[in-house]
């Protein structure tokens, strides 16, 4: 029988959090495979690994450098993930989301996700960056919604509704940040699965059919959880690779982690010019 995370322990997750910071951030940014560099421009950061936090999962994957960064960048005070965790770790879904409701106790307001993802839409290009407007909760669908037990009602609402699950107002200004920097910025909905295999070119053949732009392993659950907590999301997918939809390439992920490469500086500006916007 699954066991879920009740308020005491993530006010207890909180507490170890403020005994190693002054801050009180109100922005929050997750960063996804090979997307770590933002982290390292925190001013007067304090760094608190995942692995130091009661019940905090810890990742276990390349890429995910596994820490909190606490402070200064572009005029707001910020908390960063530097890495994630993810339902193909063997988490539940529970504990993946967990950091979210430790962020909402912490007094965030605003959350930033960010990933690596697969192009499905076949006038993406690796290297591009997509905001997402939208997605599709396959696990979800398949019986994984992270909002399955007993509802906390300190975070929200039984029933919480996904209408908007990504904030309008945000959305303007990123894609004006991206407009006055000569940034390409595509949009579109963004499909997550539980992996960690990579999809098959029928699967993501379906995936395009029923409108999905761009896919990955993440994300999804994280924005469930924000949004059931009143957090307005903003949310950027990396694409890293274009799609495999006949099965004539191979995706590994390490191809993800060199795409971190050319992406990352382009979400970065975005972000940057985001969080001045605000």
């Amino acid at each position: 029988m699954q066991t879920y995370l009740r308020l005491e322990q993530i006010d207890e997750t909180v507490q170890a959090i403020r005994s190693r910071t002054s801050y009180q951030p109100r922005v929050a940014i997750i960063l996804g495979s090979g997307l770590n560099a933002l982290a390292e421009s925190v001013l007067k950061a304090d760094i608190v690994p995942f692995g130091e936090l009661p019940y905090f999962p810890v990742s276990t994957v390349q890429g995910h450098a596994g820490r909190l960064v606490i402070g200064g960048l572009e005029g707001q005070t910020v908390l960063i993930m530097q890495g994630r965790v993810h339902f193909y770790e063997g988490y539940s879904m529970n504990q993946v989301t967990m950091p979210i409701r430790v962020m909402k106790r912490l007094g965030i307001e605003i959350l930033i996700v960010t990933n690596a993802a697969g192009g499905v839409n076949p006038d993406f290009l690796p290297g591009e960056v997509m905001l997402i407007t939208d997605h599709l909760n396959i696990m979800g669908m398949t019986g994984n919604n992270p909002l399955m037990g007993p509802n906390i009602d300190e975070f929200g609402p039984r029933f919480p509704d996904m209408s908007q699950a990504y904030d309008r107002p945000l959305a303007v200004l990123a894609r004006s940040v991206a407009k006055d920097r000569g940034l390409t910025l595509r949009e579109g909905v963004y499909a997550g699965l539980s992996g960690p295999s990579f999809e098959s070119p029928a699967e993501l053949r379906f995936l395009r059919l029923v409108g999905a732009d761009a896919v990955g392993m993440s994300t999804v659950p994280e924005v469930i959880v924000a949004r059931h907590a009143g957090l307005r999301v903003l949310g950027f997918s990396g694409i890293s690779n274009k799609a495999n939809l006949d099965g004539s390439t191979v995706t590994t992920h390490q191809e993800v982690i060199q795409a971190g490469e050319v992406i990352t500086p382009k979400v970065e500006a975005i972000i940057r010019g985001v969080l001045r916007g605000m």
